[in-house]
């Protein structure tokens, strides 16, 4: 069936949902805002403003989209989908009240503890003097996590004190911060559609958040990840629907805030159990780019069943038996400073090599000329029968690009290609 779709953003996960919608052969009608270069050159792009509720309701209704897909998080928290759905028009993305688990940690920690969902300790602090009480209390290593958005860049872990007083200072200037206990372990990632009582869960991804190799230096949106991941325990994904996933969708749904969209599950594996570091109510970036191209299941079946209530008619996922390596290109100085307008170049030679794809995170075209526009500028993605090879593509592919200053971590699933 065709359907006629907005996708809200202008990333490489919105550029790996576009490709997904492609790659089901049935000639969707997909238009995207406001995208970027990668994207216009794979579907109509308007330079619609995606957080503005009444443009995008407006627009949706006179043009008779179908079903809206809201990827970014600054949308759902405007509450874009909510005046789409007043419109009556399907949108997959949670409304502006369920999006709280996202854009406030302590909103999320509440319902967490509410629904009984397994988490780290943590205490709320609106002062330094209660920063400095709570990492007292918890100690090193410390974590301090800004309150609500920040790109995802508002977590430093560390053992140096001062530098946790220094970033909770900062985030302090937005609003109160989170002092965590540290959890130690192997972190996961674990996207669940949701429609407001059913979840169907997707195939875990692990991604790697701080921006050097051997994780090291200040955390990033992501520098890359893999999928699926073959360390994990027999019956991991059900155990998460089970006591995370289920538990706090019905305790949304009882607070009169249900979650329908997408789930995602920030978690780590201690050797006490599961444990949630945090939720996103989007699809993340970079794991959307390594999970979205394992899925057999057409994807614009799944986001309608969970925009329309009916995500209980839909079988469980099929993924394909390769694996994905994603690794992400940074222009120079991100994530503190990262310095934009520099041409791109050999992005063909890299998407010939076998296995190999190109998704545009932050570009323009300049007359024939591509630029870099951002910080996270391009995943590169590859895709092969075991980890080894796919790590080859994927940085043979990588050794073709031009862009001065750029950087990319070098050890994205190296621990799993042995």
């Amino acid at each position: 069936m065709v359907v006629r779709i907005l996708l809200l953003g202008s990333g490489a996960r919105e550029h790996a949902i576009l490709s997904a919608l492609a790659a089901e052969g049935a000639g969707h009608e997909v238009t995207v805002a406001p995208g970027n270069a990668g994207i216009a050159a794979e579907a109509t792009t308007i330079s619609l403003d995606p957080e503005n509720p009444k443009l995008v309701a407006d627009f949706a209704a006179d043009n008779a989209i179908e079903l809206v897909i809201i990827g970014p998080e600054a949308p759902l928290v405007a509450g874009v989908a909510d005046a789409v759905r007043a419109r009556r028009i399907p949108v997959f993305g949670p409304g502006k009240a369920a999006a709280q688990l996202e854009s406030s940690k302590a909103f999320a920690k509440r319902v967490m503890d509410a629904a009984g969902v397994p988490t780290g300790r943590a205490e709320r602090a609106a002062t330094i003097e209660e920063v400095v009480v709570a990492l007292d209390e918890f100690g090193a290593p410390y974590v301090v996590k800004a309150d609500g958005l920040a790109a995802g860049k508002g977590v430093l872990v560390t053992d140096d004190r001062d530098a946790a007083l220094e970033h909770a200072e900062h985030y302090l200037q937005l609003g109160p911060v989170l002092v965590e206990e540290f959890l130690d372990g192997q972190e996961v990632s674990l996207f669940l559609f949701a429609d407001g009582e059913t979840v169907l869960p997707l195939t875990p991804a692990q991604d790697y958040k701080l921006v050097g190799d051997g994780d090291v230096g200040p955390n990033t949106g992501g520098m890359g990840a893999y999928s699926p991941l073959p360390w994990l325990p027999a019956g991991f994904v059900d155990e998460v629907v089970d006591t995370v996933a289920l538990p706090v969708i019905r305790q949304l749904a009882s607070e009169g805030t249900p979650f329908s969209g997408l789930l995602y599950c920030g978690l780590i594996v201690t050797p006490s159990g599961i444990r949630v570091i945090e939720f996103n109510a989007r699809f993340g970036d970079p794991e959307t780019q390594v999970v979205l191209p394992r899925l057999v299941t057409p994807l614009s079946g799944v986001l309608f069943a969970a925009a329309t209530g009916t995500l209980g008619e839909v079988p469980p996922l099929e993924f394909s038996n390769d694996v994905c390596v994603t690794v992400v290109v940074a222009s120079e100085g991100y994530p503190s400073d990262p310095q934009t307008g520099r041409p791109i170049t050999g992005l063909d030679a890299a998407a010939a090599v076998p296995g190999v794809a190109i998704l545009h995170a932050a570009t323009a075209r300049d007359g024939d000329r591509l630029l870099a526009t951002g910080g996270r500028v391009l995943s590169v993605v590859a895709r092969a029968d075991d980890f080894a090879e796919a790590r080859a593509r994927a940085y043979r592919a990588l050794h073709e690009i031009g862009l001065e200053g750029s950087h990319f971590r070098t050890d994205i699933a190296l621990r799993v290609a042995k």
